[in-house]
């Protein structure tokens, strides 16, 4: 599997590393930056490309090429000021997708504000979940049942606008097994395979995790 998609993770703390250690274990492009370099040592084992720098600083982020990144996550909850000067700096420099993890509602509120495209609580959302959806991006969600099967909610893509399961053979074609249908928060378990499909609704799947490259 190749991956277009270039990471950064500011902040390797418990959250931060796991998403790192993930995306790098899947054979991502990952730069690891955080501002202790007794914790870049520590990583360093796991994750190749760490760095020991002050990511709130604009020169220091344009030295790491922060601006070629596809997707940041800013993992230092710790620091509200740091983050939302952090997520600032990226969204400035172009970044497309800024991640911040977050400690209280009032964080997730200041850091979307300041350009956040997603926010999340590490007591909801572990790092190696986060890291299982970034590489599966596409996906409104990813949850890993069990060694090599997946259940995740797929959005309807704009070519199976207007056909039905029956026309559009998933489980052939994808080898994707259809479970539920979503229309906003109603969940519809009774699949009817001959239903027309359209944009408003998402698809619940059971998938072999490794075929999930074959949806994007």
């Amino acid at each position: 599997m190749s991956f277009q998609k270039s990471y950064a993770v500011f902040g390797l703390g418990r959250y931060g590393l796991a998403v790192a250690k993930e995306l790098v274990a899947n054979g991502a492009e990952v730069l690891a930056v955080d501002h202790d370099q007794t914790i870049v040592d520590a990583a360093i084992s796991d994750v190749p490309f760490c760095k020991c720098a002050d990511v709130t600083h604009a020169e220091v982020l344009k030295q790491l090429g922060v601006a070629n990144m596809d997707v940041v996550i800013v993992a230092m909850a710790g620091s509200l000021e740091a983050s939302v000067l952090t997520v600032m700096l990226c969204k400035e420099m172009g970044v497309k997708t800024v991640i911040a993890k977050c400690a209280s509602e009032m964080a997730r509120k200041i850091l979307t504000k300041v350009g956040a495209d997603k926010v999340v609580f590490p007591e909801n959302e572990s790092g190696t979940r986060l890291a299982k959806n970034l590489l599966s991006s596409g996906f409104v969600d990813v949850i890993e049942l069990s060694n090599g099967i997946s259940l995740i909610d797929l959005d309807v893509k704009p070519e199976w606008e207007g056909k039905t399961l029956v026309e559009l053979n998933l489980r052939k074609k994808y080898t994707v097994n259809v479970v539920a249908i979503r229309r906003g928060k109603t969940l519809d378990t009774t699949v009817d395979p001959n239903l027309k499909l359209d944009q408003s609704m998402q698809l619940v799947v059971l998938v072999n995790t490794a075929k999930l490259y074959k949806l994007k």
